[in-house]
């Protein structure tokens, strides 16, 4: 496969506005930890307590955020009633949860065991959140749940 063939096989609308949906929904969830860390500082919590708190805080904004752009913006889900769109939504925060749990377990070994800033901990999950939810959002969760013997 030459280079062309490649790029355009990775460069693309939907890998294009997944990373514009997915700087925003970053957005979100930075500006949401930082709100929230820096409150919950004042209360005397320490640095871990307080980013864990925050994080989970943070996480929670941006998985409802990414999901309504991942569903209209990204992957142009079809799926409609009550029950498809319940199992989509159920999937895509079963996915982001892997991977809050991931960068949760991340900040407390970076941050609590070997002391990295909170700030750059947060940096470090945000790059295996990139990875995996695309490939979750692409492959498991916004494919059609019709039953006429569709995919």
């Amino acid at each position: 496969m030459n280079f062309q063939k490649l790029f355009q096989k990775f460069v693309n609308r939907e890998t294009m506005t997944y990373l514009v949906v997915g700087v925003l929904t970053t957005a979100v969830d930075y500006l949401v930890f930082w709100l929230v860390n820096e409150a919950l500082k004042r209360t005397g919590m320490g640095v871990a307590a307080t980013a864990t708190w925050a994080q989970a805080v943070s996480w929670s904004a941006a998985v409802v955020f990414a999901y309504f752009g991942n569903r209209i913006v990204v992957f142009r889900s079809k799926n409609t009633g009550f029950r498809n769109i319940l199992g989509e939504f159920g999937g895509f925060v079963a996915a982001r949860a892997v991977s809050g749990a991931v960068v949760l377990i991340l900040q407390w070994l970076l941050i609590d065991k070997l002391g990295m800033n909170e700030y750059l901990a947060k940096i470090a999950g945000s790059v295996f959140n990139i990875v995996f939810n695309y490939f979750a959002g692409k492959f498991l969760i916004f494919k059609s749940r019709e039953t006429s013997g569709g995919k």
